[in-house]
């Protein structure tokens, strides 16, 4: 090494480490943790006009899908498939009853999802999505893609519930 080269490693500074990946960051490969279990992320879907993402975890052989979203704070929503079917998306009404509870409509959007990894709609397009939540706060999610549903019943998961494992 030269004498200007280690002359200038005196006074250049040091490289800023790297900043850690947040929830809403991970993709598939990265390790997480939801209420005390640990999860491989093997897909995300991320809706445009959003700062959401929906992450497919999966422990062992279940499969569960954790909505993220940033608003004043990140929120988060853990999923699990159900078994349903509705008929048109142009009928999906404002609520729903699902095993004598009633789903009230929360929230509904649209835009274009793009797809990495495994997710239950392999190529993006156009998602609709429907939020609803009941009165004993548990939540039902509905997707409309491709024409295809899928249909998920949850709960809200604090922060301190979920946090990075390993991301690459």
């Amino acid at each position: 090494m030269g004498l200007w080269k280690r002359i200038g490693n005196l006074f250049s500074k040091p490289e800023a480490p790297a900043a850690p990946k947040s929830m809403l960051d991970l993709s598939p490969g990265d390790i997480c943790e939801v209420s005390l279990v640990t999860y491989e992320v093997t897909g995300r879907t991320k809706t445009s006009g959003r700062n959401a993402a929906v992450l497919t975890l999966r422990d062992g052989s279940r499969i569960a899908y954790l909505y993220i979203e940033e608003r004043e704070e990140l929120q988060y929503r853990l999923y699990h498939p159900i078994d349903g079917r509705l008929d048109s998306p142009s009928e999906v009404p404002a609520t729903l009853e699902l095993d004598d509870r009633t789903f009230y409509l929360e929230e509904e959007y649209e835009g274009y999802a793009a797809v990495t990894g495994q997710t239950p709609y392999m190529n993006g397009g156009e998602q609709h999505v429907w939020q609803y939540q009941s009165d004993d706060s548990r939540l039902l999610r509905v997707e409309w893609q491709n024409g295809r549903f899928m249909l998920y019943e949850g709960e809200a998961v604090i922060s301190a519930d979920v946090r990075v494992i390993r991301a690459s």
